[in-house]
């Protein structure tokens, strides 16, 4: 944890100094952010709530609906991921948030925990929108495109996505976000029915069923890349611009 930490921490200082804007709040040091790395590594992330109903955001009304949905997913047998799953992974964060994350799929950590995004992309993750003012555990409502995680960590089969397809239709139109950011390929080729490769998607502004949609790298494929770091920073000012109603 210490090393994976420290390295984060020295290359997000190293891109700050580079001049890449919004990657970590200005003005701390190395030392600095390699505690903020540690505080989000270790602070884990948050069990989600009730969803709020449509026009009740930040009440905190419990929607039936939602936990229904939750429900039928926990004991879903639609495709072959069911059999081999420890957990069924639904989502994580704040239900009544104004943005919603839309990953791809989950690894082992997320299997056995039962969350999206807790190993070390999930992290990056989590600095990735503190860069942009978004916090997980209060501004963010975070799931993926299939809840089981594929065997070894493989990609998604088309069958795959389309069994799973309907719970995140509707998981959607529960939550009913503002703004929505796809994060890796999958994600976004869902959620804009295109199956163009994710560099030729990205630095644009989507609809998806009336609302705004970003799209951008996984952040496990950012930390294989670190070259394509600039391009997701860009996508993250693209994002909060969008969310600022600019």
């Amino acid at each position: 944890m210490t090393g994976v930490s420290t390295r984060l921490a020295t290359y997000l200082d190293q891109r700050r100094r580079l001049g890449e804007p919004g990657i970590v709040p200005a003005g701390l040091e190395a030392g600095e952010i390699l505690r903020l790395v540690r505080a989000r590594a270790t602070s884990g992330p948050s069990k989600p709530a009730g969803i709020v109903s449509v026009g009740a955001r930040g009440a905190g009304v419990v929607s039936d609906d939602y936990e229904a949905l939750r429900a039928a997913a926990m004991a879903c047998t639609r495709c072959r991921l069911a059999d081999g799953r420890k957990t069924v992974v639904f989502a994580d964060g704040n239900p009544a948030a104004r943005l919603m994350v839309v990953g791809e799929a989950p690894g082992a950590r997320e299997d056995a925990t039962g969350l999206p995004f807790v190993g070390q992309a999930g992290r990056l993750l989590d600095l990735m929108l503190a860069s942009v003012a978004l916090s997980r555990r209060d501004s963010v409502y975070i799931c993926n495109v299939l809840k089981c995680r594929p065997p070894g960590n493989r990609n998604p089969q088309p069958d795959e996505i389309e069994s799973c397809a309907p719970l995140l239709k509707r998981q959607i139109e529960l939550v009913a976000p503002e703004v929505l950011l796809a994060v890796g390929s999958f994600a976004a080729q869902w959620l804009t029915t295109s199956r163009g490769a994710l560099g030729k998607l990205r630095g644009k502004v989507y609809s998806y069923q009336g609302v705004p949609l970003v799209v951008t790298y996984h952040p496990a494929a950012l930390l294989r890349n670190p070259g394509w770091s600039r391009l997701a920073w860009d996508d993250l000012q693209l994002l909060r611009q969008v969310m600022d109603g600019r």
